[in-house]
């Protein structure tokens, strides 16, 4: 694949024809924090932060009309659900045999990681991407975070401001209400927050300013979250913390060469 692919062009045209289609999709990821952060991309760059890959939400309702919109509109191939069993429950993954596009993962309804981000009803709140409440979860469910997903989270806190809506601005109402009924998705955001403040003095290419607004804006989450009433449930598994595991556990995803077979 070349070096020069445009992640974040191709993913919004790919959103853009499959809307025409009929077909709903949103961007997830690095490239819908490339996409919703225009003011902060030299920055997203500066941090050292490739793009490498293009993931997609859509519609396990629309799954046939996802598989057909890829392999015959867009002529990707797909790998073969027998070899690798479990894997495709809930997405879809799709090929360019040319080598020079990337690979496709579409998740159904869920993001199913360390922790499940339930999509249902919201794909509609944002437009090419998920919206920003998710963007922000998804990062955050990451029981072993890794800097490029800090790096992201950075970005994607510095560019949007905190709110009640969707709107360009980070639901937070819509975080807390989530977090309060389940205490370890609850465990790993804090946690994950606490990282990323922690990692702001690491960065040169950030000013104080900068390394202030992300700070200020990690404690007014932690505050939001802390202050939410929590559930029974929340509250009964809280005094058990982390002594039992509290999250799934996530296969890598095996993409060897001899799984990108189509289908015929």
């Amino acid at each position: 694949m070349d070096k020069k692919f445009d992640f974040a062009s191709e993913a919004i045209k790919i959103v853009e024809e499959a809307n025409k289609a009929g077909v709903i999709l949103r961007i997830m990821g690095a490239t819908a924090i490339r996409i919703h952060c225009p003011n902060n991309v030299s920055l997203h760059k500066a941090l050292g932060r490739e793009l490498s890959d293009m993931d997609f939400v859509g519609y396990s309702k629309q799954r046939e009309n996802i598989e057909k919109f890829f392999t015959q509109e867009l002529k990707y191939d797909m790998v073969k659900a027998a070899l690798t069993p479990g894997l495709f429950v809930n997405r879809c993954i799709f090929f360019d045999k040319t080598g020079e596009k990337p690979h496709i993962d579409v998740f159904l309804d869920k993001l199913e990681m360390n922790h499940t981000i339930d999509f249902k009803d919201r794909l509609d709140k944002d437009f090419p991407t998920i919206p920003l409440a998710e963007l922000f979860l998804e990062k955050m469910q990451i029981v072993k975070i890794n800097e490029k997903d800090i790096k992201d989270t950075i970005v994607l806190l510095l560019e949007h401001d905190l709110g009640d809506g969707d709107k360009e601005v980070i639901n937070v109402k819509y975080i807390v209400k989530i977090l309060s009924k389940d205490w370890g998705f609850y465990y790993t955001v804090t946690t994950n927050l606490n990282k990323v403040k922690a990692f702001l003095e690491k960065y040169e290419v950030l000013t104080n300013e900068q390394r202030k607004i992300v700070a200020d804006k990690i404690d007014k989450l932690l505050d939001y979250i802390e202050k939410e009433p929590k559930t029974l449930s929340w509250k009964i598994r809280a005094k058990v913390g982390p002594a039992k595991k509290w999250y799934n556990e996530v296969e890598e995803v095996e993409r060897a060469e001899h799984l990108r077979k189509p289908i015929y």
